[in-house]
């Protein structure tokens, strides 16, 4: 699993984690605006979300380590027609 371990805020109801609500990303609180996808593996739960200045992050909360890792998501620009 790579990425960043980080701090993140997340709605937990039944069970935790939860969904997203907001990544701690290079020292700055960034709000998650929408879910994309959401997962889960032997390792644990994954989400890819958007944030509300448009990054989108896939988060992945490892059971084994109890710990959030971050990875940015690099999105391509749209083509010009």
């Amino acid at each position: 699993m790579s990425g960043i371990i980080t701090r993140l805020e997340c709605r937990s109801e039944i069970d935790y984690p939860g969904r997203p609500l907001a990544i701690h990303w290079q020292g700055c609180r960034r709000t998650v605006k929408t879910v994309l996808a959401g997962w889960r593996s032997p390792d644990g739960t994954g989400y890819r979300v958007v944030t509300v200045d448009g990054a989108v992050f896939d988060c992945c909360y490892s059971v084994a380590g109890q710990a959030w890792r971050v990875s940015e998501i690099e999105q391509s620009a749209p083509e010009k027609i």
